[in-house]
């Protein structure tokens, strides 16, 4: 499948798109790569965007190996191998187990996890299914990461949903030398 929104040459930006990437720089100290070439089409949408995941890449209350272990379990939800490639490696620094990084790559469920990491698979793995959380998983949450940590935990599962949508959308291929996501059947409605 060819990209549908390949990157936009920044010689050809509008002003608010040169603004905005401005301000992702600023902010960021990453490349201008993946959503963001996707997202300039849209600059307040990039703008608020990355502000959202400024926050909840590098600042919430949940600690970036389980941050990290969300975006793998989106990731892969979506089959969205851009953020797949990105993230299988911070997640490997951030210290989530090979072991846990295959299984989840691959569609099972991760054995061997410590409590705070089974609580983020079984919440996140509820809610992108079931489209809610029961209250037992919900009460594990909350009694592990508080009030806050579990809408922060909303957060990253939502942000993260809105990349791999968008880059799914536009058919955005993964980073340069990672492989593809494996494809499972399509279960419809």
């Amino acid at each position: 499948m060819s990209v549908r929104l390949p990157p936009v040459s920044p010689d050809a930006y509008t002003p608010e798109q040169k603004a905005a990437e401005a301000d992702f720089r600023a902010t960021r100290n990453v490349g201008f790569s993946g959503p963001w070439n996707v997202f300039i089409r849209s600059p307040e949408l990039l703008t608020h965007a990355q502000r959202m995941g400024e926050y909840l890449r590098y600042r919430c209350t949940i600690a970036g190996r389980l941050s990290e272990l969300a975006i793998l379990l989106v990731a892969r939800h979506w089959t969205q191998d851009y953020e797949w490639g990105t993230h299988h490696n911070h997640a490997a620094k951030a210290g989530v187990s090979a072991e846990t990084i295959e299984a989840i790559r691959v569609g099972r469920r991760p054995q061997n996890l410590n409590e705070d990491e089974s609580a983020v698979v079984e919440f996140v793995t509820e809610l992108l299914h079931n489209r809610s959380v029961s209250d037992p998983t919900y009460a594990t949450a909350l009694q592990r990461f508080g009030e806050q940590g579990v809408i922060d935990l909303c957060g990253i599962v939502g942000y993260y949903q809105l990349l791999a949508l968008t880059m799914n959308v536009a058919r955005v291929p993964p980073p340069k030398g990672e492989a593809m996501l494996p494809r499972f059947p399509f279960e419809s409605l």
